[in-house]
C-alpha cells in the first residue's frame, strides 16, 4: 500500500469532507481545484498542516440548493491527497487533489471547524486473479486502435501498470466525464461489477470511433 493509503487509514477516524457535486474524484485520478470559500480555505489549511488529505463528496438528489449549508451527502466518497498547492491572496488556494481510496461515510461528527468532518470506513478493493480483467483490457486495446497515436500511447502506458479495480478506476477517470456515471463507478465496491460497468461504457465509446488508417497508406 502507498503512504497516502496508510495515511487514509488514520484519516477516516475524523475525515475532512468537501461536498462538490460537479466533481467526482476516483482513486488514481487528479482534480485541479480552486478553493475560495472560507470554510474550505480552513479545511485545506488544516489538511496541509497535518496529513494533506480530505474527501470530495456528492450531495443527495434534491440537496444541491443547500450547498451553502449542510446538505445530506451520498455515503461513498473519495479520499484525495494534495499533491500540488499554490497559496493565493486572502487565503485562497489553487491545488491538485489525487484520489487515494474509497471511503463510506458512517456518521457526521460534532462541528468544531467551519467545515464538516465524518467518521468513515475505508474501502479496500478485493484482488482479482490473473485474466479476470481481460475483457476490460481488450476494450482498452480496441480504444487505443481508434484514437490518435500519442493519446493511445499514454493510455496504454498508464493502463499497463494497473489491474482489476484500479484499472477500472483509471479507465473511468479518463473516458467517463458525466458525474452521475463516474459516481456509479465510485460507489461500486464489487470489483467485478465495476469492471463490467466500465467495460460496457468503454465499448460504447469504441463503437462510435472508426479504426485508424495504417500509417503510410494513401486514402
Amino acid at each position: 500500500m502507498t503512504d497516502a493509503f496508510e495515511r487514509a487509514r488514520v484519516a477516516v477516524k475524523r475525515l475532512k469532507v468537501f461536498p462538490l457535486p460537479p466533481v467526482v474524484l476516483l482513486p488514481g485520478s487528479a482534480a485541479p481545484l480552486h478553493i475560495f470559500e472560507p470554510r474550505y480555505r480552513e479545511l485545506v489549511k488544516d489538511a496541509l498542516a497535518s496529513d494533506s488529505l480530505f474527501a470530495l463528496a456528492q450531495v443527495m438528489p434534491g440537496q444541491e440548493s443547500l450547498l451553502s449549508g449542510r446538505p445530506q451527502l451520498e455515503e461513498m466518497v473519495c479520499i484525495g491527497t494534495i499533491t500540488m498547492n499554490e497559496p493565493l491572496e486572502d487565503g485562497r488556494y489553487n491545488l491538485v487533489l489525487v484520489g487515494v481510496a474509497r471511503a463510506r461515510l458512517v456518521r457526521e461528527l460534532p462541528l468544531v471547524h467551519l467545515y464538516r468532518e465524518f467518521e468513515a470506513e475505508l474501502i479496500e478493493d478485493a484482488a482479482v486473479a490473473p485474466g479476470e480483467d481481460e475483457n476490460l483490457r481488450r476494450a482498452v486495446v480496441e480504444l487505443v486502435a481508434r484514437v490518435p497515436q500519442q493519446v493511445g500511447q499514454r493510455v496504454a502506458q498508464v493502463t499497463s501498470r494497473v489491474s482489476g479495480g484500479h484499472l477500472a478506476d483509471v479507465v473511468a477517470s479518463t473516458f467517463m466525464q458525466d458525474p452521475s456515471q463516474r459516481y456509479e463507478v465510485l460507489r461500486e465496491t464489487d470489483v467485478h461489477v465495476r469492471m463490467e460497468i466500465v467495460t460496457e461504457e468503454l465499448l460504447g465509446v469504441v463503437g462510435h470511433l472508426k479504426p485508424k488508417k495504417p500509417e503510410g497508406l494513401l486514402n
